[in-house]
């Protein structure tokens, strides 16, 4: 039991306090007697009173609230109770204001959203997120899951935030360990060509000699399955059309399982994407239980078309297909968090995010390494600018998201308790071209904030807010009903260059990374400083 008498001589002059600090004294007293601390307030709101200084004495009082929370048991962890956590939320979190008032507190902060977009895109940090994208990149190259490339990016993301000035440390993760190995293959019949393939990620290997073996081609499950009895044996070649990315990926998910339950011996899959010079897209792939595990590869489209059209005259094809993949033991690896500590409320956060892993071909510039930097580059604009909002900025760089969200699942495993205190997640992962909208998952009154939110976004004209946050990373969150945001950007080429050797520094442009810089920090500043969290 913590026993605790606040006192000042400031009570007992003559202050006006306004109506929103009358009833933050009441949430004051209900805060302080639900955490079980004896308090003596004796504050004359009757009193009719003229001179200024309400509101100086109430913040000395938060203060000394915010230091008086790490002593009590009022923040949720794993023994907190529902109803303490609701306290919690019930002191920063008041859904009761009207439209009218919220779109002027919101506008409060046009100066502050002009000094971040003015510091990021004409000012000392202009192209400062492009240079450090290629300083990393150039310096780490790709960095795949459970590599000593991604061990190295870690070390080199943990020294160089730290040398920025902003609070960092490291969350220990397993994450998984898949490596290529030497790879070709060859149409041997009815003419010999090299195929240019990219192993799947989880993908077995061939034996030493490889699989050779005539091919199937097909454009759909649905037709793979009509010829089943014709699969058997063979090298399954997928040519489906790319139609969307969601929708297409099924193919590289799931096509080495699918061949297998009918017989095949390996699988050739047309790289999920609308364009191509010859270019092969590697990716992630999922075996399903009880189902033979098969090798499997993405091609070309030029390579999966030329199949289809000599598979249309009749003409009889022959690949050998050799595979050196294998999957190694989990290995250690880390998320890396950096923060900026809020003043009034440290134990809620509003979070931004980028994944710091690639796939082993490219640089990994544009997924996801400008959207781990333009999530770094938000907190070193408001670090420099002076700001400190009420709440903590979180930026985290996971790791292993391209086998899955694995670094951030595990980070969702771990901080979920404190659920109730995750104010907005947010994740870059589509490309960091030139920003056209912010996409959101939330409340309709959550929305009504976020709209008056972007109206602080006119001076670059990104004043759009859409329906659907998205991200591998915080979808666990947001599944939970924590709000969600992510860019949407001009990103008609994205997966032109998406897990190929065309990822690298050429894809990136430093005025459309400066924006997107500005937008990122301005929203996350202003959500996390303003009076009450998103209402869930």
């Amino acid at each position: 039991m913590l026993h605790a008498e606040i006192t000042s001589p400031e009570i007992e002059s003559n202050y006006v306090l306004e109506p929103v600090f009358t009833s933050r004294i009441t949430v004051v007293r209900d805060f302080l007697q639900s955490c079980s601390v004896n308090s003596i307030i004796d504050i004359n709101l009757t009193r009719k009173m003229t001179q200024k200084g309400g509101a100086p004495f109430l913040h000395s009082l938060f203060i000394f609230l915010s230091m008086l929370s790490s002593l009590c048991d009022c923040h949720p962890h794993p023994a907190q109770s529902n109803s303490s956590m609701a306290t919690v939320r019930a002191v920063s979190n008041h859904t009761t204001k009207k439209a009218s008032d919220i779109a002027a507190e919101v506008a409060g902060y046009a100066d502050v959203a002009k000094q971040i977009i003015d510091l990021a895109v004409f000012g000392a940090a202009q192209n400062r997120s492009y240079r450090r994208l290629a300083d990393f990149t150039d310096t780490i190259g790709n960095r795949v899951s459970g590599s000593q490339n991604l061990e190295m990016a870690i070390k080199y993301m943990y020294k160089a935030i730290t040398q920025d000035g902003l609070d960092v440390h490291l969350e220990p993760v397993k994450i998984p360990h898949w490596v290529r190995g030497k790879e070709s293959a060859e149409m041997i019949v009815p003419r010999p060509k090299s195929l240019a393939i990219l192993g799947l990620g989880s993908s077995v290997g061939t034996p030493p000699e490889g699989i050779e073996a005539e091919v199937l081609v097909v454009k759909s499950f649905e037709e793979l399955n009509r010829r089943a009895s014709e699969a058997v044996g063979r090298i399954v070649v997928f040519n489906q059309p790319f139609v969307s990315y969601g929708e297409t990926v099924a193919y590289r998910a799931f096509g080495a399982s699918e061949a297998a339950k009918v017989g095949a011996v390996a699988t050739l899959i047309r790289s999920i994407t609308p364009f191509s010079i010859n270019s092969p897209h590697t990716g992630w792939q999922d075996y399903k239980d009880g189902v033979k595990r098969i090798p499997t590869a993405c091609i070309t489209m030029e390579d999966a078309e030329l199949m289809w059209r000599m598979a249309q005259r009749g003409q009889k094809i022959v690949v050998r297909l050799t595979m050196g993949a294998e999957t190694l033991p989990d290995a250690d690896s880390f998320n890396t968090v950096v923060e900026i500590k809020g003043w009034q409320h440290p134990e809620q956060v509003v979070l931004l995010s980028g994944h710091l892993d690639s796939w082993d071909v490219g640089q990994g510039a544009m997924d996801d390494g400008g959207g781990a930097m333009i999530s770094w580059e938000a907190l070193s604009l408001i670090k420099d600018l002076g700001l400190r909002p009420r709440r903590t900025l979180r930026t985290v760089l996971w790791t292993a998201e391209e086998q899955g969200g694995v670094g951030a699942q595990q980070y969702y495993n771990l901080h979920k308790v404190n659920m109730s205190n995750f104010d907005l997640v947010m994740e870059s992962d589509l490309g960091t071209f030139a920003p056209m909208a912010l996409q959101f998952t939330g409340s309709d009154a959550a929305r009504k904030v976020m709209e008056e939110v972007v109206k602080l976004l006119a001076p670059i004209n990104m004043t759009k807010l859409e329906t659907h946050g998205e991200g591998t990373d915080i979808s666990p969150w947001m599944q939970s009903g924590v709000p969600g945001a992510s860019l949407h950007v001009a990103d008609s080429r994205y997966f032109w260059f998406h897990h190929t050797e065309g990822d690298t520094m050429m894809v990136q442009d430093p005025q459309d990374m400066n924006l997107c810089s500005a937008l990122w920090a301005v929203v996350a500043y202003v959500v996390a400083d303003l009076e009450d969290m998103l209402p869930r």
